[in-house]
């Protein structure tokens, strides 16, 4: 997390509702998927961390085989990024990411945003550093045959940032062998306003970090959010623009046979916007062209109001983007957010996040695609008996196979707005009752605990991890826990 992080609003609610086919292919019918282990502390964090750690990230390329990171406070209060795996089912000790110490000559700390790997012990990392003046710098990390190596400065970058900050949001990597992989995030040029950068490596090599072309025609700033790589250099990257209204407007960019092109315009999403603004919150890509995306629109002109929309790549043309469907019936306070998406193949896919009901509450949803089609966005089956302070949402969703998929996020089981982890899973088409992620009340004696990131590897085969807090101690500690 960054500083001035805030802890996502906690947790998820919904009431029971059965659907048919008709409505979504969804029903609140009774169940569960796999088991899921009990929750443990991220091993060693606990011996280092001061206050506050996160996790933020995590990527299993196979069952039993994963790598997290996230962050942790020194006993200066620094952030220090770290990184964890887990190796035929048993998760190690965390590790502060190889170099950063030399490189984070600043007092801001550093941070681990984003883990992908391509097959078991070969990933990436990505996320921030500080320098001596304060301001942020993007860092790389990988792992190969199971050692982490040496983090360096995303190449290139020094080149691109003529302002202050510059920080990593997103890395993805191929499945398979290599590790082919990308990273995306921000910079600040020279009148301060934020540009979208991306990077490729070839077999563990990085390239130079390039500016997303086509971003400058947009508007006047722009960031990359969301990045997905289905397919050795064929990538898509996602993000916001400033318009020359200074509105925000969402945009994606494709690689295809390793070269970037263009940034366009989300197809749609202005028509959809009556407000000021518009993002693009989630993106995911099942192969080369054929990708979805999530993000939020204007439901008014103060731009106090907000909706969802969703749109899909098919065979590399993007349809046009409409209101995520079933959620304006749900989202009668007119707040929303989607924070994740996941895609196993064309057209079929996965979506969470949250909407605030007429009472003011905030509840989780889900929303699939079959076949091309999205269903109706449901309120998380299960949730309204868990989530009694109306303080919920879903963080992450990860698909293991059509119809198959595990969301995690929040609720607030009392009314003092204290939030506990959830998780929920889809079998066959059916997303099944919410319910807390098992250990987790016995680790989370404080007011703050949550899913953060979910990576499923085969149906009912997935890891997950999140935070959760200790009372009276003001520690925040990251977790994490295996379903099969």
């Amino acid at each position: 997390m960054t500083r001035g992080r805030k802890l996502a609003p906690a947790l998820a609610s919904a009431l029971t509702l059965v659907l048919t086919v008709l409505t979504g292919g969804v029903s609140a019918l009774a169940g569960t998927g796999g088991p899921w282990g009990t929750a443990i502390e991220v091993p060693g964090i606990d011996p280092v961390n001061t206050s506050f750690g996160s996790l933020s990230s995590i990527s299993c390329p196979a069952v039993g085989d994963c790598a997290a990171g996230g962050s942790y406070s020194n006993g200066s209060g620094q952030d220090q990024a770290y990184v964890v795996d887990q190796v035929s089912g048993a998760w190690g000790t965390a590790i502060q990411v190889p170099g950063l110490a030399a490189l984070n000559t600043g007092d801001g700390g550093d941070s681990t945003v984003a883990v992908s790997c391509s097959s078991p012990g070969n990933c990436a990392a990505g996320g921030y550093y500080t320098v001596g003046s304060g301001d942020d710098r993007p860092f790389v990390a990988n792992e190969a045959n199971g050692v982490w190596g040496t983090a360096v400065e995303v190449p290139g970058v020094a080149g691109l940032v003529k302002g202050r900050d510059a920080t990593v949001s997103a890395v993805s990597c191929v499945p398979g062998p290599a590790l082919d992989c990308a990273v995306a995030g921000s910079y600040a040029d020279a009148a301060g306003h934020g540009q979208a950068f991306v990077a490729d490596a070839a077999r563990g090599v990085w390239g130079t970090a390039i500016e997303v072309p086509g971003t400058p025609g947009l508007g006047s700033s722009a960031g990359a959010s969301v990045l997905s790589c289905p397919a050795t250099g064929a990538c898509t990257v996602g993000g916001t623009y400033a318009d020359s209204a200074g509105s925000f407007q969402p945009f994606v960019a494709r690689e295809g046979g390793g070269t970037w092109g263009r940034a366009v315009k989300v197809p749609g999403a202005a028509a959809l916007n009556q407000g000021p603004d518009a993002q693009l919150n989630a993106l995911s890509c099942s192969s080369a062209g054929n990708c979805s995306v999530a993000g939020t629109y204007g439901a008014n002109g103060s731009g106090a109001q907000t909706q969802l929309y969703v749109d899909t790549e098919k065979n590399g043309a993007w349809g046009t983007a409409v209101a995520m469907p079933g959620l304006a019936a749900l989202n009668t306070g007119l707040i929303a957010q989607a924070y994740t998406l996941s895609c196993t193949s064309a057209g079929n896919c996965a979506a969470g996040g949250y909407y605030t009901d007429s009472a003011g509450g905030e509840q989780a949803f889900v929303i699939s695609q079959a076949g091309g089609s999205w269903g109706s966005a449901i309120e998380v089956p299960g949730s309204a008996a868990l989530n009694l302070a109306g303080n919920g949402g879903i963080r992450s969703v990860s698909c293991a196979s059509a119809g198959n998929c595990v969301a995690g996020g929040y609720f607030a089981k009392f009314h003092t707005g204290h939030t506990q982890a959830l998780v929920v899973d889809e079998t066959a088409g059916v997303w099944r009752k919410a319910r807390e992620v098992p250990g987790t009340a016995a680790l989370n004696t404080g007011n703050q605990g949550q899913v953060n990131a979910v990576s499923c590897v085969r149906a009912a085969t997935c890891a997950l991890g999140g935070i959760y807090s200790e009372s009276g101690t003001f520690l925040v500690e990251p977790f994490v826990s295996s379903q099969s």
